[in-house]
């Protein structure tokens, strides 16, 4: 098996409810994604995915998120937006844009140095 990771960031805010209908401040962050995706086969020229490929599928899902609050994109509107939410909402969006003999293992989500969240199926 053929593991490939790619990183990509962007910045956003957000502001995550709390219990009891209580929310955080807004704040921001620099988040940083990695997705990892393996296959057992390469294709004629020795790859399981072009690395670039895969960063402009991930940089256009991200893309949506830069520079505005995430509370602003529909999913963010029912769904709170924890970081282990927003791997959740990647993965769900980077899985079907894959070809179809690359699977995808995990999107890991860090919202600052030492806090991420991971988010496999």
């Amino acid at each position: 098996m053929f593991t490939v990771s790619i990183e990509t960031s962007f910045w956003a805010s957000h502001q995550i409810s709390l219990v009891e209908g209580r929310r955080e401040p807004i704040h921001s962050h620099n988040w940083l994604v990695s997705a990892e995706v393996c296959s057992s086969e390469l294709n004629r020229i020795g790859l399981a995915i072009d690395f670039n490929k895969l960063k402009k599928i991930i940089d256009e899902i991200t893309g949506e998120f830069d520079n505005r609050p995430l509370e602003e994109i529909p999913y963010f509107k029912e769904n709170n937006s924890t970081a282990e939410m927003v791997a959740k909402y990647i993965f769900e969006r980077l899985e079907g844009k894959l070809p179809q003999n690359v699977k995808l293992l995990a999107v890991t989500v860090t919202e600052e140095p030492f806090c991420r969240a991971k988010y496999t199926k």
